[in-house]
């Protein structure tokens, strides 16, 4: 009788832990009071404050000069961009990618980006990585707008030239040098569209800003990076293959 009991409480014990693992979990999710959903961010209007909850996807280089960063959060509902966050050095460190944050600051737009601007962050319990969205069928169609700053792909896309038969140009108009930003071209059932790799986010040295210097017009290749917006999209690129 006594084992009986002993196995009753221990399977007891063990639904217990379960169910107690999976109310975590859901209140990992949840939004605090107070917080907007993603669809309640996106119908403030531009220039009042809102407040959010997401996780970090990736942070841009750390401005010592300024004391900020910008970065990509998202939820399980959209994608935020977060322009120019203060910040130490060590709280820097501490946005690692998956960590949860509550970002407080103001609604704007530039040139068609909806970001947060003049915010502040405080970190909180929970942790999650965004799967890349499969965005190559939205291209060239209004929906696209839609998954602005979330994590993309876009599959199966042609180099093509961005003047004088290059593949890829240093700054918008190729003024710059190695270590700014880099620009190229790339084509999908006859359209072109102009994808970035963010300098800031993406360095000279890393392996996507390596890769985009070796293509070649004509390769095909697969694209990962975060929707961001500009005058239309303008993904920053993070992996080419």
């Amino acid at each position: 009788m006594k084992k009986f009991f002993a196995i009753v409480l221990a399977l007891s014990l063990v639904f217990c832990l379960a169910a107690c693992g999976k109310t975590e979990a859901k209140d990992t999710d949840a939004k605090s009071e107070g917080v907007m959903t993603y669809a309640e961010y996106m119908d403030a209007t531009l220039d009042s404050e809102v407040v959010i909850e997401a996780y970090v996807q990736a942070k841009q280089a750390y401005s010592a000069e300024y004391g900020n960063t910008s970065l990509y959060l998202q939820d399980k509902d959209g994608g935020y961009f977060v322009y120019r966050i203060a910040c130490s050095s060590d709280e820097y460190a501490k946005l690692t990618e998956g960590q949860k944050v509550k970002v407080t600051g103001y609604k704007s737009e530039w040139s068609g980006e909806v970001e947060i601007t003049d915010a502040t962050f405080e970190l909180e319990d929970g942790n999650w990585i965004a799967e890349a969205f499969d965005a190559t069928a939205l291209l060239d169609t209004d929906e696209l707008f839609d998954h602005q700053n979330q994590k993309v792909t876009f599959k199966g896309m042609t180099v093509e030239t961005i003047g004088d038969g290059a593949a890829f140009l240093y700054n918008w108009d190729g003024s710059g040098t190695e270590g700014n930003d880099l620009y190229f071209n790339v084509s999908k059932d006859g359209n072109t569209y102009n994808f970035t790799v963010e300098s800031d986010l993406c360095g000279s040295g890393t392996d996507v800003y390596e890769a985009v210097k070796n293509l070649s017009v004509g390769d095909t290749i697969d694209l990962e990076g975060y929707l961001y917006w500009y005058e239309g999209p303008n993904p920053h690129i993070t992996s080419v293959k």
